[in-house]
C-alpha cells in the first residue's frame, strides 16, 4: 500500500486551499489539513439559505415542452404540427421539474423573435421567410425585447399577462426564473413595442458606417442582399408564401450578427440577424472607458458607483433599461448568448445595476474562449460562465470512446480558481444528444458523464429537458438537421410527450428505460442541491490510482468530495461493455481530512443502486474494493 499521494494531486489540494482559505479567519491546528471548509471563498456566489448544495438549473425550450400534437411534418405549420405554450407548464408539470431538485427554470426561447406564422390579427407585424431560419424562427433572432413570443400565449393579445403569471407559478413551486438575454446581435426585422423607449436603431445616424451612440453597424451606400441559397435549401422547405421572393428591404445594409460586413450574407452567416454596436470601433478598439486593472478584485458596488453617472454608449443605456424592465416583470436571472462577443466593460457596467436591484439574481454567460474566462467573471462580474471548451468537450470524446479521463483531471487543476463558477451540462439547445447517433447513440453513456459533471465542482448543475428520458433528437424538422431537438421549427418531443402522459405529466406512458433514467437523474440531481458536500472539498484520486491501481484504467474516473461532517466517493465507469474491479486507494493526504479513526466503514450508494461496501481505513490512508459493471454510476457517502 503506497501511503504517499502524487505530486500533481497534492498541488490541486494545495491551490483548492489557497483559494477556499486565504481570506478565511485563521482556524485551529486540528483543521489545518482540510483543503477547503465549510467558508466558500470570497468569489463564490452565496448558497441560499434554503438550498444545502449546489443550484440544479432546468433548461426547457418553451415551445416544444408542453405540444402534445405528434406528426412531425418537415416544415409544419403551427396548426400541423402543433407548439407548446406557456399555460403547458401548470401545477403538474411544474411539480415535475422541481421533483428532479431544480432550483431555476430557464425558459429559453421566450423574447417576440422573427416568426413566420401570421399574427396580423393582433397587430404584428409579419415577418418575412428570407430572413428567417425555419417555420418558427430562431429563438437568438430577437425582433421585440419588450414583449414575448405570441406562438406561446392561449391569447397572444394577453402573451405577456401570461408569461407573467408562468412566473408567478414558478416561484409559487420554489424554483427561480431565468430568461435569455441575447445582447451582440437582434432580427433584422426589430421594433419594439416599448412606445417610452426609442427602438433599437431609430436614432441612429445611418449615412456612416459607425458612430459610438448608434446601436448598429451600417453598411452606406449598399442594399441588403439575402444569402445565396444552398441547392438543397428553400425558405419554408418550398412552401408557397406571399414574402418569399428573394428579398428583404434593408437600406443601408447593417453588419451580419456574427460580424459580417457583407451586404450579402454567406448562407452560413446569421444573415437572419444584425449585429449591435456596443462602443466597439470597426478596427476593434474602445470607444469607452476602461476598467482600471485592480478592478478585478473589486466588489460589485465598486463597480456600480464607477459607472454611475459616466457617458457610456446608448446600447449599453438601453440593454441596462430592458433587464430592468423583466427584473420588475419578476424575472430573477438571465442567460448571456455569445457573451464574449461584447466587451467585458458593459457587463460590468450591466450586472453591477442588475445586482444593484437584485444581489441574488443569477447571471450566466456564454463564453467559449477559456483565455477570457477570468476577465468575464472578474471585470465582467458573470455569476457563471459555461464550461464547454475543455470541460465539456473533453467528456464529450470520453463518452465517444475517442478520449481518456486523465484530461479531466488536468482541467480541473487548470481552473481551480474558478471552479465554482463553470456551469457544467452535457446537453443544451446549442449541443447534440447524447442518445443521438453523432453523438453517443445511447443514453445510458449519460449516467457515468452527468454524475462526474455534476459532482465535480461547486459551481451549478444543468440539465436540458428530456435529457433525463434520453430523447435522442432525431426527425429533420425542416431547418437544420437532426441529433438536436428543433429550435427553429414547429415540432413535438416523443420521449416528453410520453412523460406528459396526456397532460398529466406523471410519466405513466414512459418505456421502463426512459423511467429508469429520469430515476437515477431524479436521485442525482436532488443530492446536488440538498447535499452540503457538493460544495465542500475536491480531490482527484484518479491519477494515484491510475499509477498504483491494478485494474483502474482510463475508462474510470474517481474523485472524493467532503466537509467536515460528510464525506463522498465518486467513481465512474465509461466502459460500455467491460466491467471493472479493483482495490480503490484514498490517500492519507485525503483521508486525513476526513478525521475518521483507523477502522472498517461502510460506503452507502445514494443514486438508487442500494449498493453498500466496506473501506478500510487504516494509518496510511482507505482501501475500497469496487466491482464497476459496465457503465456504473456510484455516489458513495460514507456512513458515520
Amino acid at each position: 500500500m503506497q501511503t504517499r499521494i502524487g505530486g500533481r494531486v497534492a498541488l490541486a489540494i494545495a491551490a483548492w486551499c489557497l483559494s477556499a482559505c486565504s481570506h478565511a479567519p485563521e482556524r485551529d491546528t486540528a483543521q489545518a489539513n482540510l483543503p477547503a471548509s465549510a467558508v466558500a471563498p470570497p468569489s463564490s456566489p452565496p448558497a441560499s439559505p434554503a438550498l444545502a448544495g449546489k443550484p440544479v438549473i432546468y433548461q426547457v425550450f418553451t415551445r416544444l415542452f408542453g405540444n402534445q400534437r405528434s406528426n412531425n411534418r418537415p416544415w409544419g405549420t403551427i396548426a400541423e404540427n402543433g407548439v407548446g405554450k406557456f399555460a403547458d407548464f401548470n401545477d403538474a408539470a411544474l411539480d415535475g421539474i422541481r421533483a428532479l431538485g431544480v432550483t431555476h427554470v430557464w425558459y429559453t426561447g421566450v423574447l417576440h423573435h422573427a416568426l413566420v406564422t401570421d399574427y396580423s390579427a393582433y397587430g404584428i407585424a409579419a415577418d418575412d421567410p428570407d430572413v428567417v431560419k425555419g417555420r418558427a424562427g430562431s429563438p437568438y433572432a430577437i425582433r421585440d425585447y419588450y414583449n414575448v413570443d405570441p406562438d406561446l400565449a392561449q391569447d397572444p393579445a394577453q402573451r405577456l399577462e401570461e408569461f407573467k403569471a408562468l412566473i408567478a407559478r414558478t416561484h409559487a413551486h420554489g424554483m427561480k426564473v431565468i430568461i435569455d438575454i441575447v445582447p451582440n446581435h437582434v432580427a433584422r426585422g426589430y421594433a419594439s413595442s416599448h412606445t417610452a423607449v426609442p427602438s433599437l436603431g431609430a436614432n441612429d445616424d445611418r449615412s456612416v458606417e459607425y458612430a459610438r451612440d448608434n446601436n448598429f453597424y451600417y453598411i452606406p451606400g449598399q442594399d441588403f442582399a439575402v444569402p445565396v441559397w444552398p441547392a438543397d435549401y428553400r425558405p419554408l422547405g418550398g412552401a408557397e408564401h406571399p414574402l418569399v421572393d428573394g428579398r428583404f428591404a434593408e437600406s443601408p445594409a447593417k453588419w451580419t450578427g456574427n460580424g459580417s460586413r457583407l451586404a450579402q450574407p454567406k448562407f452560413d452567416d446569421w444573415y437572419e440577424t444584425v449585429k449591435l454596436n456596443f462602443g466597439v470601433r470597426p478596427d476593434g478598439s474602445a470607444d469607452f472607458e476602461r476598467l482600471p486593472a485592480d478592478y478585478a478584485e473589486r466588489d460589485l458596488a465598486a463597480h456600480y458607483a464607477f459607472w454611475e453617472g459616466r457617458d457610456v454608449p446608448d446600447t449599453w443605456v438601453k440593454f441596462r433599461d430592458i433587464t430592468r424592465y423583466w427584473q420588475q416583470l419578476g424575472v430573477d436571472g438571465f442567460r448571456y448568448d455569445m457573451a464574449e462577443m461584447v466587451p467585458a466593460e458593459f457587463w460590468s457596467y450591466l450586472n453591477s445595476a442588475i445586482k444593484q436591484r437584485n444581489p441574488d439574481a443569477v447571471l450566466i454567460a456564454e463564453v467559449y474562449n477559456p483565455k477570457e474566462y477570468r476577465n468575464y467573471l472578474r471585470l465582467g462580474r458573470m455569476d457563471y460562465l459555461y464550461d464547454k471548451v475543455d470541460f465539456y468537450d473533453s467528456l464529450k470524446l470520453v463518452m465517444q470512446g475517442k478520449g481518456s479521463t486523465d484530461a479531466l483531471a488536468d482541467i480541473q487543476d487548470r481552473y481551480v480558481d474558478i471552479e465554482a463558477h463553470l456551469l457544467h451540462f452535457l446537453e443544451n439547445h446549442d449541443e447534440q444528444r447524447i442518445a443521438s447517433a453523432p453523438f453517443a447513440g445511447d443514453a445510458r453513456v449519460g449516467r457515468p458523464a452527468m454524475l462526474v459533471s455534476a459532482a465535480i465542482n461547486r459551481a451549478p448543475t444543468m440539465l436540458y429537458f428530456a435529457q433525463e428520458l434520453g430523447e435522442p433528437g432525431d426527425g429533420d424538422a425542416g431547418f437544420g438537421k437532426a441529433s438536436r431537438s428543433s429550435i427553429f421549427d414547429y415540432w413535438g418531443v416523443p420521449s416528453q410527450q410520453r412523460w406528459m402522459n396526456g397532460g398529466r405529466f406523471d410519466g405513466g406512458a414512459l418505456k421502463p428505460d426512459e423511467a429508469q433514467l429520469r430515476e437515477f437523474y431524479r436521485h442525482l440531481l436532488n443530492y446536488c442541491a440538498s447535499q452540503p458536500a457538493l460544495r465542500g472539498a475536491y480531490a482527484e484520486i484518479h491519477r494515484f490510482n491510475r499509477q498504483q491501481t491494478v485494474g483502474y484504467d482510463d475508462r474510470v474516473f474517481a474523485f472524493t468530495r467532503w466537509t467536515p461532517d460528510q464525506q463522498v466517493v465518486v467513481i465512474a465507469n465509461f466502459d460500455r461493455e467491460r466491467a471493472r474491479s479493483f482495490d480503490l486507494e484514498i490517500p492519507l493526504e485525503v483521508s486525513a481530512n476526513w478525521h475518521l479513526e483507523s477502522g472498517q466503514y461502510t460506503l452507502i450508494e445514494q443514486l438508487g443502486s442500494g449498493l453498500r461496501v466496506p473501506m478500510q481505513v487504516h494509518p496510511g490512508g482507505a482501501l475500497v474494493s469496487i466491482n464497476l459493471p459496465p457503465l456504473a454510476a456510484y455516489l458513495f457517502e460514507v456512513e458515520r
